[in-house]
């Protein structure tokens, strides 16, 4: 049985196998990525640039029927689809309108004589692993710098959205793009392994779990190629005071039930001062529970099921334990009866370190909600956390938000606001969330070949 297959998670009902890539396909797609490589590298950059507004104008064009692809297989809600092709569109059409600025040569001021300059290059075949909650905008993200900057891609999608993979694909090819510059594979994690040690292949880059990440970068170490791995978060929501208290809590809320909870930046811990806690903590109950799941192909849907049973069942344990173990469930707590993969938005409180549940990732709706009695305590608690991807600090004094920020130990924090990504804002975390940057002018940097040329005359 194919482990590519299309399965409604608002019904259960499987909908479309794909069988997996024969190792002849895998060998075929590395021999043709490194042929198309060698002379995509020579188109010159501003052709490079005028296939991503091709793309970009694709995505746009398709719209309804690319979103409607991300509601099916991962039970997006239909609005938010449609806000991922439109990110995805922008990401694409940002890097054909920069591509020119960030593939500039950079001169160098040095002592001695001639001129020195650095030469921003392709570096070959890449191979990308893409998950399943933000199908198209993932692989955005990955493809578009590393496509006008010369590379070729291989691309190895999540096994549960095979036709948003096929999508992708379908798209490049309608743009024009050359055979096997961009190529889909359903590949096996077998052949993963392969192709990250095929000496063709010169990076990879990953959007997943830990454990996914950490067989990636184990393989791509031993053979000696670059990585970027974006992985988990367990992203702190800091709440310095009630000055704006329904800003606040509309933003914890939004923020944590964006794509069901199933985003590696959503807020998932939050953090707040003893005065205002059980305010807050009324208000943030109140709120997520008015949050009622409904179908995701409804435009008046906010919060549809998650990706699989898989994932709700997981959920579902990690809060079982939680509660065996001492949490508190303020609000929900249970799977929603049915066929589908839906689960109630949950806050839980009187979670301790002694639980497994306060250094996991919840992948999911469930919030946790932590009293603490100072700024330093909230900074602490924030900090003591296997990841560090992104925060959110709310407070009316502007000067202690923004000292609480720098104190962080997170890859990107927003002051009043949440986690939005943008084309031009950097992406990416420390710790256990992950190595390298994406998006921005970082993300094109990642698989090129920085090239000194130095004239002594």
């Amino acid at each position: 049985m194919s482990d590519y297959a299309t399965t409604d998670p608002a019904t259960g009902e499987v909908l479309a196998r794909f069988p997996e890539a024969a190792d002849a396909e895998i060998d075929d797609a590395l021999a043709a990525s490194k042929t198309a490589y060698d002379d995509w590298r020579r188109v010159p950059s501003p052709e490079r640039a005028a296939l991503l507004r091709r793309v970009a104008r694709l995505y746009r064009d398709k719209s309804e029927k690319l979103a409607a692809l991300l509601t099916l297989e991962m039970g997006k809600p239909i609005t938010q689809a449609r806000g991922e092709v439109a990110l995805s569109a922008a990401i694409y059409e940002y890097y054909a309108d920069n591509a020119e600025t960030f593939l500039a040569d950079e001169p160098l001021t040095f002592s001695g004589t001639g001129t020195a300059v650095v030469r921003t290059e392709p570096i070959g075949p890449l191979l990308g692993v893409m998950p399943w909650n933000y199908p198209y905008y993932q692989v955005a993200r990955f493809a578009a710098p590393n496509l006008v900057l010369g590379n070729t891609i291989l691309l190895k999608h999540a096994q549960i959205c095979p036709q948003s993979a096929l999508a992708i694909a379908e798209v490049f090819a309608e743009a024009g793009a050359p055979e096997s510059v961009y190529r889909n594979l359903f590949a096996s994690n077998e052949q993963v392994a392969r192709i990250i040690a095929d000496p063709r292949v010169q990076g990879v880059s990953l959007t997943g779990s830990e454990r996914a990440g950490a067989a990636v970068a184990e393989v791509a170490g031993r053979h000696l190629k670059k990585y970027v791995l974006e992985l988990g978060g367990s992203d702190p929501f800091l709440v310095l005071d009630a000055a704006d208290l329904e800003q606040t809590v509309a933003a914890a809320v939004g923020n944590r039930m964006g794509n069901a909870g199933q985003a590696c930046t959503a807020s998932k811990r939050f953090i707040v001062l003893d005065e205002i806690y059980d305010e807050f903590l009324d208000a943030f109950v109140s709120a997520m529970r008015d949050q009622r799941p409904g179908d995701p192909t409804d435009p008046a849907t906010t919060f549809g099921p998650l990706s699989s049973r898989r994932a709700r069942d997981d959920l579902a344990r990690q809060v079982d334990e939680a509660v065996a173990q001492g949490a508190t469930v303020a609000t929900g707590g249970r799977p929603v009866e049915g066929p589908g993969a839906y689960y109630e938005a949950t806050v839980l409180t009187d979670v301790t370190p002694d639980m497994r549940v306060y250094r996991e990732e919840l992948f999911g709706p469930v919030a946790v909600v932590y009293r603490v009695p100072s700024v330093d305590a909230a900074v602490e608690l924030a900090n003591d956390s296997p990841y560090g991807l992104a925060a959110a600090v709310f407070g009316a004094d502007a000067q202690l938000a923004a000292e609480v920020a720098d104190r962080l130990e997170t890859g990107m924090v927003w002051i009043n606001g949440t986690s939005r990504s943008a084309p031009d804002l950097p992406f990416g975390g420390v710790k256990r969330s992950g190595v390298g940057r994406e998006l921005s002018h970082y993300g094109i940097a990642e698989f090129a070949n920085k090239k000194l040329i130095r004239n002594p005359r």
